[in-house]
């Protein structure tokens, strides 16, 4: 079976259409954004070639993620990608939600594949990989997360 180019042509902007959409609606109505009033660990990540600023807040128990909350100021983007963070590690293990990272920052890079099942919303980011200068805001948060998890994985919140 063979696509012509014109299908898939169309399939494809269809699918960046479906993506701006999942990323305009975690802009416009961000999850779990704010602070926890006693975080377990708490850290901060900053992109000083466009200014974006993410506070990350994690509340674990058991090695679990049991509460997550960003705050902060940014592109689209960042913050986008800070909201739909939040979603993937709620609920999740600590070396689970560094596995995520690791697989999200493959993604981001081009050295890996997004898997639907996996990733969730988390794939509609993907096309932020057309503008490299956007992929550092795309990740902020997620570097954030990966330096919170490394400090509590270390025993050093």
């Amino acid at each position: 079976m063979t696509v012509d180019k014109e299908e898939f042509a169309r399939q494809e902007a269809e699918l960046d259409e479906l993506y701006r959409e999942i990323i305009i609606d975690h802009y416009r109505s961000p999850r779990n954004r704010g602070k926890l009033p006693s975080p377990t660990v708490s850290r901060e990540g900053f992109n000083p070639l466009c200014g974006d600023e993410i506070t990350l807040d994690l509340s674990v128990a058991d090695g679990v993620i049991v509460d997550v909350r960003y705050d902060g100021q940014g592109c689209s983007i960042s913050q986008s990608s800070a909201s739909m963070l939040t979603d993937a590690v709620k609920g999740k293990e600590l070396e689970e939600a560094r596995s995520l990272f690791r697989r999200f920052q493959a993604m981001m890079v081009g050295s890996g594949v997004a898997d639907p099942e996996e990733l969730g919303d988390l794939e509609a980011l993907s096309g932020v990989r057309k503008f490299p200068v956007r992929v550092k805001c795309a990740t902020l948060a997620w570097h954030t997360l990966d330096e919170a998890l490394e400090s509590l994985l270390q025993g050093k919140s």
